[in-house]
C-alpha cells in the first residue's frame, strides 16, 4: 500500500505554491459546439452494461415502376429491425492516500485535500472520455472499407489538401454532412504547411489564402490523443471527418467519491477514493455484446470486429477516416 507522505510534498514560499497542481495539458474540450455536434457528452442515467436502440432496416426497392396495363399481383415488401447497440464502461478513481502530517508541514488543511485531487480528477475523466470514445470511433470506422482511405503511401506521405479531398470522396453525394476534422497536431501542421508552399494564389509576390487553414471550411479539433497515433515505423496517424452525432458519451451513473480516515499506521491517514461510468455510442454500429461483452477493456474497444455495422449504406455512418504518417 502506497501512501505519500511529507517528503513527497515541494515546499515553496506562498507566492509560488498558489493551490496550483499538476494537470492534463491536452486538448479535452472536444465536445458538443466545439465538433459541431459531432462528438457528444450528455449526462443520463442508463441501466444494466448496454444501451439498445432499435430502427426498421433500409428496404431495397420501396419505389419501382408501376405497370398501368397490368392487374397481377404483387409481393409485399417486409420489414426487418436491427438495433444500435452502446456500451458502458466503469472507472476508478484512485484510491489516493496522504498522511495528515504532510499537510500540516505545508500549512493546508487536510480538508483541503479532496479540492487539490479534484482539480486533477475533472480534466483526467474529460481526457478519459475523449480517448476512449475516438479510440473505438476510429477503430469502427476503419474497420470499413467504404469509409477508410489510406493517404499514407502518397508524396511525402504526410496529409495534404488533397488526401482530405480524396478522404470526403468516400462519402460522395453525402460529404456536406462530414461537421468536422479530428486530428493529431502533427498532421494538422503538415497541413498548414502544405498550403504555404502550395499557395493557392499569388500576385506580385502577394500570398492570398482562402478559407480556412486547409481544412476545407470545416471546424477541426486539434488534439494529441493517443487513439489518433499508431506508434511503428514510422508512426502513422488517423484523421476522423465526422458527421452530426458520430459518438455519444452519456455519463450514465452518478458519480460516487468518499474519503475516510485512516488509523493503525504510523501517521494518520486521508483516503479518497471514487467511481463512476459511462456509456459509449457510435453512429451505425452496435457493439458485439458476445464477442467484446461486458465493461470491455481498450483492447476490446480498439478491436474494430465488436463494432458491427448495422447500415447497408456506409453514408449512414459516422464519418470516414483518413490514415496518413
Amino acid at each position: 500500500m502506497a501512501i505519500g507522505t511529507a517528503t513527497d510534498f515541494k515546499i515553496y514560499p506562498d507566492q509560488f505554491f498558489g493551490g496550483m497542481v499538476e494537470t492534463l495539458e491536452q486538448n479535452v474540450d472536444a465536445f458538443n459546439q466545439a465538433s459541431g455536434g459531432a462528438l457528444r457528452l450528455i449526462t443520463q442515467r442508463k441501466k444494466g452494461h448496454f444501451e439498445q436502440e432499435s430502427f426498421i432496416k433500409k428496404l431495397s426497392g420501396l419505389i419501382s415502376r408501376r405497370d398501368i396495363s397490368s392487374t397481377a399481383a404483387v409481393a409485399d415488401n417486409k420489414l426487418a429491425q436491427d438495433e444500435i447497440v452502446g456500451v458502458k464502461i466503469n472507472r476508478r478513481i484512485g484510491p489516493v492516500a496522504e498522511t495528515m502530517d504532510a499537510f500540516r508541514k505545508i500549512q493546508v488543511p487536510p480538508d483541503q485535500f479532496s479540492f487539490l485531487l479534484g482539480q486533477q480528477i475533472g480534466p483526467e475523466i474529460a481526457a478519459d472520455f475523449v480517448n476512449t470514445g475516438l479510440l473505438a470511433l476510429e477503430a469502427a470506422l476503419e474497420n470499413v472499407a467504404g469509409v477508410f482511405y489510406d493517404h499514407s503511401g502518397v508524396g511525402a506521405g504526410t496529409i495534404t489538401q488533397s488526401g482530405l479531398v480524396n478522404g470526403l470522396a468516400k462519402f460522395g453525394d453525402a460529404s456536406t454532412r462530414v461537421k468536422a476534422w479530428v486530428m493529431h497536431s502533427k498532421p494538422y501542421f503538415d497541413l498548414m504547411q502544405d498550403l504555404i508552399t502550395n499557395k493557392l494564389y499569388e500576385n506580385t509576390g502577394i500570398v492570398v489564402f482562402e478559407g480556412s487553414v486547409a481544412t476545407l471550411n470545416r471546424p477541426t479539433i486539434v488534439i494529441d490523443s493517443p487513439s489518433l497515433l499508431k506508434t511503428g515505423t514510422p508512426n502513422t496517424y488517423r484523421i476522423l471527418g465526422l458527421v452530426d452525432g458520430a459518438m455519444e458519451v452519456a455519463e450514465s451513473e452518478e458519480r460516487s467519491v468518499v474519503s475516510d480516515t485512516i488509523t493503525g499506521q504510523e501517521n494518520l491517514v486521508v483516503r479518497i477514493q471514487g467511481e463512476h461510468a459511462y456509456n459509449l455510442k457510435l453512429k451505425g454500429f452496435k457493439w458485439d455484446t458476445a464477442g467484446g461483452g461486458v465493461n470491455p477493456t481498450d483492447a476490446a474497444l480498439s478491436t474494430g470486429a465488436n463494432w458491427i455495422n448495422v447500415m447497408a449504406d456506409v453514408k449512414s455512418l459516422g464519418g470516414i477516416v483518413i490514415k496518413c504518417k
